[in-house]
């Protein structure tokens, strides 16, 4: 089980984030295609905060105002995949409903409109799914104390849309007893608080596989300002899922569609529609999810409200083995740069896969099979492994 640990002790902001991220293992080609689409591309530099060595993002983009619709727009026309892109315009609506509560009704975004908070936030969506996780645990947030220059003169610290974002989110805050400023911005707690509702809360038990440093822009006397990220793999008892299964029969394929999607995001580890024949013949589905023990009762319930099921089977304690997976870029000789994904298990590869969404957009691209782009791009991944096989 993997868990994306956050440790935000001196707060937090997009470009910390994905800065921490990239530096925990991040795909780097997925996250800066992401964000050159938006605003070209980043520059991605290491800095030293306070003797911390830590990643630091900068896209150089100019300030601008925009409604939500147009946030959302420019956001789905990023070059990301789409539960990238579907997590950020969650993220954007998170800011837009505290702005709304702040301002009643208010026609444009002012600093978080602008092109280089969307390209945070896709980015920053982008690194954590690449990391293919099965939790996230994010420590309490600092809230700052003090003032800070704001589109609406001098402002009170947390901003007035970062306390709502909070307040409407499972995070903790923590009190901040020194003049600090902004420790948090509005779009640092909205990733957060969307990272901590997509995924199930992590255990606190386990290996630190990677650890991440993302670096703020300021640069103070007393304190590294800096994000961690820590990446940590449990086994033993947190490798223990429960089963859950129901049959419909009176439930058509949209509904069932939605219904799977929303157990993803409310994490489940996974869930599937399976066809069967139930019954005087009539034709049916197995939904089927995979679970934390811990998620069974809420999941279950979810499978009953939205089928209407009156029963949900639980299969508890099932132990499943866990491949250790990692995203590696290559490049096909069409010139696209193409993130495969390695399973292997106990150091042996046993799985090679070529990320979908960047094969669709480079056959689309070239006008040539999907399959013709899957193979170049695995055959590179074997081919690179290789290379690192017989260097070791």
């Amino acid at each position: 089980m993997r868990t994306i640990f956050f440790d935000p002790v001196n707060g937090a902001a997009g470009d910390m984030i994905t800065g921490a991220l990239l530096a925990a293992g991040a795909d780097e080609e997925a996250v800066i295609r992401a964000m050159t689409s938006v605003v070209g591309r980043p520059e991605i530099s290491r800095v030293n905060r306070r003797g911390i060595q830590a990643t630091y993002l900068r896209t150089h983009a100019g300030t601008g105002n925009r409604t939500i619709e147009e946030v959302l727009s420019r956001l789905f026309d990023a070059d990301a995949t789409s539960e990238a892109k579907e997590m950020a315009a969650r993220v954007f609506m998170r800011i837009h409903n505290a702005e709304t509560r702040v301002h009643g009704d208010h026609p444009h975004f002012h600093e978080v409109g602008a092109d280089d908070a969307i390209a945070d936030v896709v980015g920053a969506c982008t690194a954590l799914l690449s990391l293919s996780a099965d939790a996230v645990s994010i420590n309490p947030i600092p809230l700052g104390r003090g003032t800070i220059s704001s589109a609406h003169g001098l402002i009170p610290v947390p901003a007035p849309a970062t306390a709502y974002i909070l307040a409407d989110s499972a995070l903790v805050t923590r009190v901040t007893e020194e003049e600090t400023g902004e420790l948090v911005t509005p779009t640092g707690a909205a990733l957060l608080a969307e990272f901590s509702s997509s995924f199930p809360k992590g255990g606190s038990d386990g290996r630190i596989r990677s650890i991440g440093y993302g670096a703020g822009t300021r640069n103070p006397e007393d304190r590294p300002n800096v994000l961690r990220v820590m990446v940590m793999e449990a086994e033993g008892e947190n490798g223990f899922i429960d089963i859950l299964e129901t049959n419909v029969d009176d439930v058509d394929g949209e509904v069932i569609a939605a219904v799977i999607a929303r157990l993803h995001r409310e994490g489940a580890r996974d869930a599937s529609a399976i066809p069967i024949i139930m019954k005087k013949g009539r034709p049916g589905h197995l939904i089927r999810v995979i679970c934390r023990r811990e998620d069974s009762k809420r999941l279950a319930f979810i499978l009953a409200k939205e089928l209407g099921t009156l029963g949900v089977r639980c299969i508890p304690s099932v132990h499943r083995f866990i491949a250790d997976r990692r995203i590696i870029t290559v490049r096909i000789p069409e010139g696209d740069e193409i993130g495969v994904k390695i399973g292997s298990w106990q150091g042996e590869i046993i799985s090679v896969k070529a990320e979908s969404d960047a094969v669709l957009a480079a056959a689309e691209r070239h006008g040539i099979p999907i399959r013709e782009v899957k193979r170049l791009a695995e055959d590179a991944a074997r081919r690179e492994l290789q290379g690192w096989i017989s260097d070791a």
